[in-house]
């Protein structure tokens, strides 16, 4: 299980919590301390996590890092959620059989952090918004050589093989205001492969600190190719 993580000393514990509540415990957690500036480094490391660091920031620089280490330790499956998220406590269980079902690039459902007190705007109609655009997102991301269609993909919630992974060369490593390094990778997966599933019973909770901060509208451009970037590379990182 591979965790990026940049400045999470805050959020990083509720997530530490949620994973040792899985009912399936049978995994090696890695943390990529991303150019953190506090103890995120140090958490990771008491709760027993595997602490790898990757200076050059960028969430999908710092996934690569993660899942390419797991794999030089042998790992053959993957998973991958963020330090502000809660897996639901059947995420590990249910990741580990879908995958040992034939799937080889498992998309899970992001639903709104109970403990963040969602709106009803927050909980139905934001969600709503984002699987319209993944609708639109099967026209955008058309692709004649792709085995699968476009499916809606959270870089939070995804699991995948280790092989899978190495054949189609893994995440980007760029920053990330320069790209949805989710969407990417999904995507040099689809040439790979047809065996891409959407999970709707693979639930991580999300946080609600980006929509917060910057509003639907903006939030929803962000998504969409960037087409809306904070001011400064400093804002990209909401805390």
């Amino acid at each position: 299980m591979v965790v990026p993580a940049h400045d999470e000393a805050a959020e990083l514990p509720g997530l530490l919590a949620a994973l040792a509540a899985q009912t399936d415990r049978d995994f090696t957690l890695v943390v990529v301390d991303n150019a953190s500036t506090d103890d995120t480094a140090a958490i990771a490391a008491a709760a027993g996590a595997r602490v790898v660091a990757e200076p050059a920031m960028g969430a999908g620089t710092a996934a690569d890092t993660g899942f390419r280490h797991a794999i030089a330790l042998g790992a053959t499956g993957l998973l991958r959620t963020d330090a502000d998220c809660r897996p639901r406590p059947d995420w590990v269980a249910t990741a580990r059989g879908l995958l040992a079902g034939g799937a080889e690039f498992v998309c899970g459902r992001s639903v709104p952090r109970r403990d963040e007190r969602p709106s009803a705007l927050e909980r139905h109609a934001y969600p709503a918004a984002v699987r319209l655009a993944a609708l639109a997102g099967r026209w955008i991301q058309r692709d004649p050589a792709a085995l699968h269609p476009y499916v809606l993909v959270h870089g939070h919630n995804i699991a995948l093989t280790a092989d899978l992974y190495v054949r189609c060369g893994g995440a980007p490593r760029e920053r990330l205001e320069d790209g949805a390094e989710d969407v990417t990778l999904l995507n040099r997966a689809r040439r790979h492969t047809a065996a891409i599933r959407r999970a709707e019973h693979l639930v991580v909770e999300s946080s609600l600190r980006r929509l917060r901060a910057w509003g639907a509208r903006r939030t929803l451009l962000w998504h969409w190719d960037r087409r809306w970037r904070p001011a400064t590379a400093a804002q990209v990182h909401v805390r």
